[in-house]
């Protein structure tokens, strides 16, 4: 069984609150790295964890929301494994896999409804990498050391 990791600021808890069921009921265990609650935090505090547990293979992918999802995006997209995708409808869930192999969805939790997340992390979550000239582009991301 696949694993998902799951990462938010106080923003996004409530959200991730409401996907993990769904989650689960698509038959996808869960590591939810935080945050617990809806006290003021810092998003780098819980995408930094998740995104060392993408690399080093403890979860298979993940999904991260903040307020706008570009904070909690451009701190996963630090990390040299990781290829993270802020969108906000299901076509950009599923395309951020199929072209871009994304491994990370993000979420802007404010500015989306709960049923417009539970859609888009269905399409992201069903769709798969097609390879081919995407492959090649993919390739080129990361940086060299």
């Amino acid at each position: 069984m696949a694993t998902i990791g799951m990462a938010s600021d106080h923003a996004g808890f409530e959200l991730k609150e409401f996907l993990k069921p769904y989650i689960k009921s698509m038959g996808y265990d869960i590591m939810d790295f935080g945050t617990h609650s809806t006290d003021s935090m810092d998003y780098p505090d819980t995408a930094h964890p998740l995104a060392e547990a993408l690399e080093s293979g403890k979860v298979d992918c993940g999904i991260a929301m903040c307020g706008s999802g570009n904070g909690i995006s451009m701190t996963l997209n630090k990390h040299q494994g990781v290829r993270a995708a802020l969108c906000w409808n299901p076509e950009l869930g599923a395309l951020a896999r199929q072209h871009n192999d994304a491994n990370i969805l993000s979420l802007p939790a404010r500015f989306i409804s709960h049923e417009l997340a539970l859609e888009i992390v269905r399409s992201f979550l069903t769709a798969e990498f097609e390879g081919g000239r995407h492959r090649r582009r993919v390739e080129k991301i990361a940086v060299s050391k």
